[in-house]
């Protein structure tokens, strides 16, 4: 079962392009779960959620709607979350936990957070705060991209991401790989030129992929559908609903 989305919904500068002008916040996920059956929660990135969040966010969405989380970055940057932060988060998944809302959470590392025992060891104590819940981690360092720790991941049931960016070197490459029952494919875009070099972080992600670009991608989700129970596919070229744009075009593709 593949769910195709983007990275966030709630967006201005979607107003026009994905949504229609005079739409207020409340009325975007409604809308926005008629066109995609999907969408990443990123806000949790910046700070603790909190169970009304999500009580809301469910009673917005069809009953057949999923939801991916990032963890905070107290967990995956500075990695200094207390038990106390890790309750609250895990508390605050509830409400789309017992609606079968939540697909998993996502948790993306750094370029610094390089491949070690010790930071292997790091991504299992994560993984053991979150019990049953599927976990996904997504590395930026090429240095992971290594049969050994898919292999640790596997044994672990723990997901990797595959990603698409930009092919500067140390970032990680285009893969097909699964290590457990989630697949999961983020799409940041190609934008070398501002990846590094950009006053505002929406700069990184203005990008809009072609079709040919996307056609590179339909047997490498296809692999890793047919390895996977659910994998998601998440646009974070979000710049002017351009993820919006890219999404649609890779459900045709994938007919």
């Amino acid at each position: 079962m593949i769910y195709i989305g983007t990275s966030g919904y709630s967006y201005d500068d979607w107003i026009g392009c994905f949504y229609s002008k005079g739409i207020s916040k409340g009325q975007m996920l409604p809308e926005y779960a008629k066109r995609f059956k999907f969408t990443e929660v990123n806000s949790t990135y910046y700070s603790i959620p909190n169970r009304f969040m999500f009580y809301n966010l469910a009673k917005k969405t069809p009953d057949d709607f999923k939801f991916t989380v990032k963890l905070h970055r107290s967990m995956t940057h500075s990695r200094n979350a207390g038990d106390d932060a890790y309750k609250a988060f895990n508390e605050a998944l509830s409400p789309i936990i017992e609606s079968n809302k939540l697909g998993c959470i996502v948790a993306q590392f750094p370029y610094s957070f390089h491949m070690s025992n010790e930071n292997l060891d790091y991504i299992k104590t994560v993984k053991e705060h979150f019990k049953y819940i599927p976990i996904c981690v997504e590395f930026r360092s090429e240095d992971w991209m290594k049969q050994e720790v898919y292999k640790q991941l596997s044994m672990e049931d723990i997901g990797f991401v595959c990603v698409d960016e930009p092919d500067i070197k140390g970032l990680v490459k285009k893969a097909s790989v699964v290590t457990s029952k989630v697949g999961y494919v983020r799409f940041h875009g190609r934008n070398s030129e501002k990846w590094y070099n950009h006053k505002q972080s929406y700069e990184r992600y203005n990008y809009l992929y072609t079709e040919d670009e996307l056609k590179e991608w339909v047997p490498r989700i296809q692999r890793i559908d047919s390895n996977s129970d659910l994998t998601f596919v998440a646009f974070n070229n979000h710049f002017k609903g351009q993820g919006a744009e890219n999404a649609m075009m890779l459900e045709e593709l994938l007919k």
